[in-house]
């Protein structure tokens, strides 16, 4: 018999981990305020340690609303220990609500510190509802972390059968179990049964290697963004440099344009020192570096979408203040 490779399993509750008050429960589920952690995830489904050595590893059990710096900051701490005791290791498993899964990931793909690969997957449908995709989806992540093909990819999206990089991958449904995409280039592979097939690489540099930390750190630097709309006028703006935002993302009309009074408020925003990057609302293209962006001090965003670009500016903003050194890393993570 094969040897299994040994893969860790790490549960921060979410879906995932639910439990519904029956087996046609697939909405109401988070009321029960029921969350199994990651051993008694693997009890459920049994079938997880035939394709893996698997190591339950005991973290936390909360709704993936409530995850943010301190969660990925323990999280990548946490990775980092586990390599450490298990040099045998092929890959992490995190099992992750689908709500702010890529935001965990793209967080972690930019400053997590371990070579072996590290996979991100949650559910749709809560473990104990009837046709969940909770048990499938973590046989895929287990199948996906273990294989030595998934090592140099940078963190990956594990969901519906389909491998999602962490940078560009976006949640677009609320409750379609193919709700995770990728709008500009597609899967990186799919998982069929025990196969794992690649078809394509990321291009864009992530961790190891990254010039970005969260050890050490209290908090992040403060980056809000503002949603554009017809007729926003800047009040969010304003009250985001008030609130003592070093950064700003705009979710502006595509293709990367805002309102007047938006811009208005925008350009005051850069005056006063505050970095602003410009993204859109569209979920899919580059932000043109423009003229006007020019002329206004404005960044671009490259293709992330907002909540994306808001990490990697946080980022940005421990190393530098220098818009042309922030325009780089856009340009390259």
């Amino acid at each position: 018999m094969a040897t299994r490779s040994k893969v860790a399993f790490i549960g921060t509750g979410g879906t995932i981990a639910s439990l519904g008050w029956d087996s046609l429960d697939v909405l109401d589920y988070t009321a029960t305020g029921q969350r199994l952690a990651a051993d008694a995830i693997l009890e459920r489904v049994p079938e997880a340690r035939t394709v893996a050595e698997v190591v339950a590893v005991p973290f936390r059990a909360v709704e993936s609303p409530a995850i943010g710096f301190a969660e990925w900051r323990a999280l990548a701490a946490l990775c980092a220990e586990l390599a450490e005791a298990h040099p045998d290791l092929a890959g992490i498993v995190i099992g992750h609500g689908t709500a702010t899964l890529e935001e965990t990931a793209y967080a972690l793909g930019l400053t997590l510190t371990v070579a072996c690969t590290v996979v991100l997957v949650g559910a749709q449908r809560p473990i104990s509802a009837l046709s969940s995709d909770a048990g499938l989806n973590l046989i895929a992540a287990l199948r996906v972390a273990a294989d030595p093909a998934s090592r140099g990819r940078g963190v990956l999206v594990v969901l519906n059968d389909e491998i999602q990089a962490a940078r560009e991958v976006t949640k677009t449904s609320v409750g379609r179990l193919q709700t995770f995409r990728t709008a500009d280039f597609g899967v990186l592979g799919h998982v069929d049964g025990p196969h794992v097939r690649y078809y394509r690489r990321p291009e864009r540099r992530h961790a190891p290697g990254t010039p970005f930390t969260l050890e050490g750190r209290a908090a992040l630097p403060r980056v809000d963004v503002a949603y554009a709309y017809a007729d926003a006028d800047g009040t969010a703006v304003r009250a985001f440099v008030a609130a003592g935002a070093q950064g700003l993302v705009s979710a502006g009309l595509a293709p990367g344009m805002t309102p007047p009074g938006e811009a208005d408020a925008l350009a005051e925003a850069v005056a006063a020192g505050v970095v602003v990057v410009q993204s859109t609302r569209a979920g899919s293209g580059v932000v043109p570096v423009t003229t006007r962006l020019r002329e206004r001090g404005i960044l671009s965003a490259d293709n992330l979408t907002p909540q994306k670009a808001r990490i990697l500016l946080a980022l940005a903003l421990t190393r530098t203040r220098d818009p042309v050194d922030i325009a780089a890393m856009f340009a390259t993570y």
